[in-house]
């Protein structure tokens, strides 16, 4: 298992249940368009390395540690997307796609300072509209 499969794993359980949803083998099968035996075989996974609980059948829950990894992904992808968007213009779906892609080998450092660059335009929008409001 690799560490970007299993973060994305991971973020769609968080996903599912941040929507409101029941998190099922089904739904992360069908989300991640994979086979219920893979998803079965990736919680079992999951399970052992304390990302997630599972009961046979049941809901899947993250544990605190996997949801400390989901919303960081989470924050990662958020971050990503904004600079594509509104930055770069990209359009949804392709910065979508790509920042699924870039969070998870993105590092630290490097995302902190898009957020501090994303932070200084911002603040640059900002006074300019001050100016001419």
């Amino acid at each position: 298992m690799t560490k970007s499969t299993a973060e994305k794993y991971l973020e769609v359980i968080y996903e599912i249940a941040r929507s409101g949803g029941s998190t099922r083998v089904k739904d992360v099968a069908e989300t991640l368009n994979v086979s219920l035996p893979s998803v079965s075989e990736m919680l079992d996974r999951l399970v052992e390395q304390g990302f997630v609980a599972h009961d046979k059948y049941g809901r899947i829950k993250l544990t605190p540690k996997g949801r400390r990894i989901a919303t960081r992904l989470d924050r990662k992808h958020s971050v990503i997307m904004r600079f594509f968007t509104d930055v770069l213009e990209v359009d949804e779906d392709t910065a979508n796609k790509d920042a699924c892609e870039i969070e998870h080998v993105i590092s630290d450092e490097t995302l902190e300072k898009l957020v501090q660059f994303l932070e200084t335009l911002n603040k640059q929008d900002n006074e300019a509209d001050s100016k001419t409001g």
